[in-house]
């Protein structure tokens, strides 16, 4: 059976450094650690996409933005912008 493909937002990725005085925010810190290890173990595997370095590259915290995209190389499909997607994207935006 092959992996589970996962995809972790901006949001996600920089969840561990936000404050954790909230229960929640720590939940949600952890759950993104113990995806990280399973990704690592090779339990899932990590998707990229280029819109994940675009909005790490407008992180203003230069040790979070380079954490972040250390990620990058644990990555087993990139996503690109192409026609095609965009298409679909404009597609399920008129769904909506």
């Amino acid at each position: 059976m092959n992996p589970m493909r996962l995809y972790l937002d901006n949001c996600m990725f920089n969840r561990p450094y936000d404050d954790q005085s909230s229960i929640s925010v720590r939940l949600e810190a952890e759950a993104k650690l113990n995806i990280q290890e399973s990704i690592r173990s090779g339990e899932y595997e990590l998707v990229w996409s280029y819109i994940l370095d675009y909005e790490n590259a407008k992180n203003p915290y230069w040790e979070r933005q380079e954490q972040i995209g250390q990620w990058r190389k644990y990555a087993k499909y990139d996503v690109s912008e192409d026609d095609a997607l965009l298409q679909q994207a404009e597609q399920l935006h008129q769904l909506a």
